[in-house]
């Protein structure tokens, strides 16, 4: 008996060196653009991604948004290409990076995606 408590006791003052499996962050994160205080006079775009039943959604987004804000302009979805989720990393890079220089080029100042039930 006395051995177990000498080896337990020796085992409680051990350290042991662990390591993470998750590694370090490998990107930077950055700070989101701020909110908008009010859509009125702002140019909202609609950016679906072929979920189901966008059709049915956006427009009544729409009339939402334009009860609430009579000055809003909308850039419907079916002026932007369907924004795919699907692919290569590479080819969401590139869907993204022209979907976002469309809405800039349409002066988005806010942008509803990925839209279906």
């Amino acid at each position: 008996m006395g051995d177990r408590i000498d080896t337990d006791a020796k085992e409680a003052n051990m350290v042991y060196k662990v390591l993470s499996p998750l590694g370090e962050p490998t990107i930077e994160k950055i700070a989101g653009a701020p909110r908008l205080s009010d859509l009125n006079g702002k140019t909202v775009c609609e950016v679906w991604n072929g979920g189901f039943m966008g059709h049915v959604a956006f427009p009544i987004i729409r009339e939402l948004l334009r009860k609430r804000y009579p000055d809003v302009k909308i850039v419907t979805y079916d002026e932007f290409p369907i924004h795919y989720t699907v692919g290569s990393t590479q080819q969401l890079i590139e869907r993204t990076n022209t979907t976002l220089a469309l809405a800039r080029q349409k002066g988005c100042d806010a942008l509803i995606t990925g839209m279906g039930f």
